[in-house]
């Protein structure tokens, strides 16, 4: 079962790696660029035979939330991408509020 933490957090494949950076899939244009080292779905024969099916169902559950909801915290709180290390990666726990737009 390959380490995905070894390469998600690998410090020559990226430039920040212990921050959430979205640059990382950009080029200098700004254009979307597919990075090698960013394995979602895990990798040789235990990768995900559905991972086809999950990009479109995340796209189109992601795409509606935002359409329907603006997404907030509480005033001055700064939510952090630290999260508890196990078996899986897992976020603290935290509150956020979804209000109708």
């Amino acid at each position: 079962m390959p380490n995905l933490t070894s390469v998600l957090f690998d410090k020559t494949e990226w430039e920040t790696p212990d921050t959430f950076n979205p640059g990382h899939f950009l080029d200098a244009e700004g254009m979307f660029v597919r990075r090698d080292a960013f394995l979602p779905f895990s990798a040789g024969k235990r990768a995900c035979l559905g991972e086809g099916l999950a990009r479109m169902e995340l796209f189109l559950f992601v795409v509606s939330l935002c359409q329907k909801f603006y997404f907030s915290t509480l005033d001055g709180l700064e939510l952090s991408t630290e999260g508890v290390i196990g078996a899986t990666r897992t976020p603290y726990p935290f509150k956020i509020y979804a209000h109708a737009r």
